[in-house]
């Protein structure tokens, strides 16, 4: 099956790259996460702009995996002559000098591992989302490109000559590439990246085996947790939803969006999923960053944050790229900050609960805390019975959606549970006064007899996946016949050839027309709790089967194509993994003699 998402990321928490099975990099927003792409290949429309490729004379075959445990990608380029070429791309990140060194950085080293290999490098940068640089200027040992007031410098051993003509030359020794901010190199190239290559690995290989992993799908939980760290922006706490904008959602839709911002929903389930193997930093980190966004919590909270909180998100569209697959077009910024989600607010406070109840936590939740928390629980509890753009942030409509009332609900209940932890006796009976009204009302007017299930949003209709969490939320047990009911009507309406779609109603832009992914994770999670765990299994190895060659995936799936599409990789989708791997494998304990 042709699979044009079929990319590997690469990143060390500050900046990251998408690279293909043929070693070409062709996204790197650089100096970080949201910024302009210097390689744009992904989306230019134009195979001969923004990228960095080894193009191997002759070339027979290539292939490219993951060194095992780690975000270092090795590739291999075989020609039809016996000549063979290795290729390891990684971004510097490990311990010195008692901190974390991970500079803004991409590493490319290229070494002839069989015959006389004949390679040319070519590197294509671009500026202002997809212009030419204003200027090339070669050093002694560097070539700077120049776009503006922005600079890209790369850093080699190889001939520069050789790099600036594109020239085809024989690969006799290893080269080594680095790009990153325009800074003299001072030390050998060639020694100091192999000591980073060395370094990185061992920094993965000891993050990793410290993770409470489940007995079965170690290797794609793994995965999705490397993945997961690699999209969280260490300096500030936030994490962003994917590292890319504007991949269609489905093709020919026009339903592209800039991914490349931290969602306070999507980076509760990140954390929630990361606190499930042990992994707590990501979590302490973005209660740092919550610190910051919430800091006037009697205003409007908006879904989604730059990185550096407090920049502009303002949505438009950059025209000198033509989008993936010329599907464009491509936006810059994000219009949903605009919009009011209600279910922020509960988000928050999820995100921050463990911090009150996990005592391997070197700083835990406190009383200061938890007022900061109250004050969002007002807000949650004023508005949970209130409009709201929803989950599925829709642009031409508000309703009382039934997922933002559950979150309201949720913060109030958390709360109280806080409360309690803390001994605040008279928190707690405040907490879940507010908390039971709100109950009641979704219970009451989110079911629909028509359906016989709880429905997307008051006083309509229309299924929606999102609802499959609400016992994961507690508002529900799994066994109570509302919620299996519920179940059995989306797995009976809402799939497409056994993909499970978050709604099938038309929305703003038609009728949707690729499953997203997560909600088929949520729908095994869900079978799983009502007692169809078999099922539950066989829904989630079958979107893994979906995953791309390295293990990666993105927002959506189509129904009919087994494609991927949509932004990648999506951390909704990598959190899901997480979350029902954990949920549906067999127990250590069990699994264990069973094996013996």
């Amino acid at each position: 099956m042709n699979q044009p998402l079929d990319l590997a990321l690469i990143g060390n928490c500050r900046v990251a790259a998408l690279v293909d099975h043929r070693a070409r990099i062709s996204w790197w927003c650089f100096p970080r996460f949201d910024s302009d792409p210097v390689f744009c290949r992904l989306l230019a429309g134009d195979e001969e702009k923004g990228f960095c490729d080894v193009v191997l004379n002759d070339l027979a075959s290539s292939r490219s995996a993951y060194a095992r445990n780690t975000a270092v990608l090795e590739t291999w380029l075989e020609d039809s002559k016996g000549g063979a070429v290795k290729i390891t791309d990684f971004m510097p990140r490990f311990g010195r000098y008692e901190r974390v060194f991970h500079p803004p950085q991409l590493v490319r080293r290229i070494e002839p591992v069989a015959g006389l290999p004949r390679v040319a490098i070519r590197v294509r940068p671009t500026f202002g989302y997809g212009g030419k640089p204003a200027q090339v200027v070669v050093g002694s040992n560097h070539i700077r490109y120049i776009g503006g007031a922005d600079v890209l410098r790369l850093t080699t051993d190889a001939a520069l000559s050789y790099i600036v003509g594109e020239t085809t030359f024989a690969l006799t020794r290893p080269v080594t590439l680095v790009f990153g901010a325009d800074e003299p190199f001072l030390s050998d190239i060639d020694s100091t990246s192999r000591d980073f290559e060395t370094r990185t690995r061992a920094y993965w290989l000891d993050w990793t085996r410290t993770l409470g992993v489940p007995f079965e799908w170690q290797r794609e939980t793994i995965r999705a947790a490397i993945t997961l760290k690699l999209c969280s922006f260490e300096e500030t706490g936030a994490i962003v939803a994917a590292h890319t904008t504007s991949i269609p959602e489905a093709p020919g839709t026009m339903r592209n969006w800039d991914y490349r911002f931290c969602w306070l929903r999507d980076a509760f389930f990140v954390v929630a999923a990361l606190n499930r193997l042990g992994a707590t930093h990501a979590m302490e980190s973005y209660i740092s960053y919550l610190t910051t966004v919430v800091a006037d919590p009697n205003g409007f909270l908006s879904p989604l944050h730059s990185i550096v909180p407090g920049e502009s998100l303002e949505e438009h569209a950059a025209s000198l790229l033509d989008g993936f697959e010329g599907q464009g077009p491509v936006r810059i910024g994000n219009a949903a900050a605009e919009q009011a989600q209600h279910d922020v607010y509960g988000s928050v406070i999820l995100a921050a609960k463990q911090m009150f109840i996990d005592y391997r936590l070197p700083r835990m939740g406190d009383e200061a805390l938890f007022r900061r928390l109250e004050m969002l629980g007002e807000r949650a509890a004023a508005l949970a019975l209130t409009p709201d753009a929803g989950i599925w942030e829709y642009r031409g409509r508000t309703r009382v959606h039934t997922y933002s009332a559950t979150l309201c609900w949720a913060a109030c209940d958390r709360l109280a549970q806080i409360a309690a932890n803390l001994g605040l006796a008279d928190r707690v009976v405040y907490w879940r006064d507010r908390a039971a009204p709100i109950r009641r009302a979704i219970l009451d007017e989110a079911w629909s007899e028509k359906r016989g299930a709880i429905v997307g949003a008051f006083g309509h209709d229309d299924l929606d996946a999102s609802v499959l969490l609400i016992s994961d939320l507690g508002l529900l047990p799994p066994n109570d016949p509302r919620f299996v009911s519920t179940v059995a009507a989306i797995g009976r309406d809402l799939r497409r050839n056994g993909r499970v779609m978050r709604y099938t109603a038309e929305d703003d832009f038609g009728a949707p027309e690729t499953a997203f992914v997560v909600c088929n994770f949520w729908y095994a999670d869900a079978l799983a709790a009502t007692g169809r765990r078999e099922e539950a299994r066989e829904v989630f190895n079958d979107i893994l089967a979906h995953a791309n060659s390295y293990g990666l995936i993105s927002e959506d799936l189509h129904p009919a194509t087994g494609q991927l599409w949509g932004n990648i990789p999506q951390t909704y989708s990598m959190a899901g993994v997480i979350n029902s791997a954990m949920h549906l494998s067999n127990r250590w304990e069990d699994a264990w003699w069973r094996a013996w």
